[in-house]
């Protein structure tokens, strides 16, 4: 479905189409454009299982701003049960709790399919680093999207 995050949200909100169903062609797309190296972390099965308790929800009529939307969120961001390398090598313990950003998303109603591909401590202009590999520009894969949000 070719929607923008708040066309998502409301044919999700009119019953026209299913978190899940958003969800999926999300991975789908994800796992076809692998070669971008666009995300270093996918939550198939978290964001599924998110989607269906989102489906459950608005089914019973909750509304949320983002309830069954499905978002990535930058890998410098902690997310609950992931790693935050910042694109470091290193022995990186998972987070305990969700960034204030992730927070507020999840409270919205959210589903996190991943986090995309950073530089090195989100400091330089180009999305690469030597532990997580490169993200490539879609429209050109010979070029690095540039920037610490090159995943995104």
């Amino acid at each position: 479905m070719e929607l923008g995050l708040a066309g998502q949200a409301e044919a999700l909100a009119r019953g026209e189409i299913s978190s899940s169903e958003l969800v999926e062609e999300s991975l789908e797309r994800i796992g076809r454009q692998e070669s971008l190296g666009a995300f270093r972390v996918v939550r198939s099965e978290a964001a599924g299982q998110e989607a269906l308790d989102a489906d459950k929800r608005l089914a019973n009529g909750e509304r949320l701003p983002l309830l069954g939307v499905p978002v990535a969120v930058k890998d410098d961001t902690d997310l609950a049960g992931e790693t935050t390398p910042f694109a470091v090598a290193g022995d990186h313990l998972p987070a305990k709790r969700d960034a204030e950003v992730v927070r507020r998303l999840r409270a919205a109603g959210a589903v996190v399919v991943g986090k995309t591909t950073t530089c090195e401590l989100g400091l330089w202009p180009f999305s690469e680093s030597a532990e997580y590999g490169c993200a490539r520009n879609p429209w050109n894969p010979e070029y690095t999207p540039g920037g610490s949000s090159g995943g995104s």
